[in-house]
């Protein structure tokens, strides 16, 4: 196989940069805002390829269609602030990435300065299955992706027959130990992780064991996984008649409201996770590959930010933006449902916490959950205006660290009060509920969901299904831990 290109020196001064970044991370958090983005985008830079070569020869626009300021542009349209674009690993492919993929995206940032345009990759970590690779904005930032996906990404090898080691559990911990230990981390996210799902609880590339072992490994890195995967317009054309909303494929397995079963079972998977007190987030994005639309390629896809959005609390910094990310000051949200959401928990003591952060309150701490959603009178990129029915507020108890990986529940997970539109006080386009939780005696984590539909669970989504008329939203949770 012949050598990798030579990769260059970092560049000095970035240091700077990172210390002005380190600076905007300490700004006052009221100087947040809500910035809607979409963390899974694809280009013409995930290829096909000529196998007839020795390496093969990309060939450019095969497994998407459209260049990153094609995506940038439509991102803006639709209301982003920021995206990533994530092309598909593949033979050389690391090659091509710093070679010509990054400069495209170097262009697309002058081109659409709007849209803060983050640099990453759908990693194909090995054993396993998609994941997107989020890189820090930096100087260095093409190099940094280039050793990861040269020396981690399972397809990035062409030797016939191919090396073993590429699909290894080992290869996978390596790179895990490889970017916690960099000095500027970037984030992972699982990507559709039931996608190769027999049945509800039948798992396929990911497993309940190798999403804590990840977590354990990169606990600052591997952060989360997609709550709600793309390719939701897989039901609204007629060439695509055995595929379901996330191109899930499986009857039995179909996601549930467009969420993936691991977020959307009430006391599932997601509710184990946090059960244990893990910092796990979801997102929503496109997984934009060919719009549904297209007549060159039968689609499955709406551009970025058309359907879903993963809204992240931040300043509009790349800095802000990915330690939203990495915290869990986020939540993910389809059609436009809600625009804004405040979500937080504030003790009779004063002491208050956010989405994705923690509360510490002493054994019996009387504890309000406050929410607050903004339904705006507008249509959507549907033309269509949506209403919320319901929000939910979820509580779970957190009791360490599962005995058993593979266990995929958390029975302590309950709806603790649910509302109807009625039942939240209204300020303009703004609804906003209060409710106390029981006296807190123990360490807990609480969530909220809403529906513009009147289903009190999700329901498995069918080949017919309209996905704008069964739209969901997700908070990540907020921790209270007893001192």
């Amino acid at each position: 196989m012949p050598a990798p290109p030579t990769v260059p020196p970092r560049v000095a001064w970035f240091c700077v940069l990172a210390a002005v970044a380190a600076l905007a991370l300490s700004a006052p958090a009221d100087e947040r805002e809500w910035l809607a983005g979409d963390s899974h985008i694809h280009s013409h830079w995930s290829a096909g390829y000529d196998y007839r070569t020795s390496p093969p020869t990309p060939i450019k626009g095969r497994d998407a269609l459209y260049s990153t300021p094609r995506n940038a542009a439509m991102a803006r349209r639709f209301g982003l602030r920021w995206m990533v674009t994530t092309d598909h690993g593949g033979p050389n492919h690391a090659k091509l990435n710093l070679e010509q993929a990054h400069r495209e995206l170097t262009l697309s940032r002058e081109l659409v300065p709007e849209v803060l345009q983050f640099y990453g990759m759908e990693l194909n970590m090995p054993g396993m299955d998609h994941h997107t690779l989020i890189i820090p904005r930096a100087e260095d930032e093409a190099e940094v992706l280039f050793e990861i996906e040269s020396r981690f990404d399972a397809n990035e090898d062409w030797a016939r027959p191919p090396d073993p080691r590429r699909q290894s559990a080992a290869l996978r911990r390596q790179a895990l130990a490889h970017v916690q230990g960099l000095e500027r981390l970037p984030v992972l996210f699982a990507n559709h992780p039931s996608r190769s799902a027999t049945a509800i609880g039948h798992y396929g590339r990911y497993e309940p064991w190798e999403l804590r072992e990840n977590n354990d490994l990169a606990p600052d890195v591997y952060r989360g996984m997609e709550g709600a995967p793309g390719h939701q317009a897989a039901t609204l054309t007629d060439r695509n008649t055995m595929v379901y909303r996330g191109a899930y494929w499986n009857p039995g397995a179909q996601t549930l409201g467009g969420f993936d079963q691991m977020t959307a079972v009430l006391g599932g998977l997601w509710d184990a996770l946090l059960g244990e007190g893990r910092r796990f987030w979801i997102v929503a994005s496109s997984d934009s590959h060919f719009h549904y639309t297209e007549p060159v390629r039968a689609g499955s896809d709406f551009w970025p930010g058309e359907f879903h959005k993963t809204w992240v609390h931040a300043r509009p910094t790349y800095a802000d933006i990915l330690d939203g990310l990495r915290q869990g000051r986020m939540f993910a949200v389809a059609g436009d449902l809600v625009t804004e959401l405040e979500f937080g928990l504030k003790s009779a003591d004063g002491r208050e916490a956010g989405l994705g952060g923690t509360l510490r309150v002493a054994s019996g701490a009387r504890v309000t959950a406050t929410v607050r959603v903004r339904d705006p009178e507008t249509p959507n990129a549907a033309g269509e205006n949506p209403a919320v029915r319901r929000v939910d507020v979820i509580v779970g108890e957190v009791t360490g660290p599962a005995s058993d990986p593979a266990v995929d529940r958390n029975p302590t997970t309950r709806v603790l009060a649910r509302f109807t539109r009625d039942a939240l006080a209204r300020d303009g386009d703004r609804y906003s509920l209060e409710v106390d939780l029981p006296a807190v005696d123990r360490d807990l984590y609480v969530r909220v969901r809403g529906t513009g539909t009147e289903d009190l669970e999700p329901l498995m989504d069918g080949l017919d299904e309209n996905p704008w008329h069964d739209l969901w939203f997700y908070s990540n949770p907020i921790f209270v831990e007893v001192e």
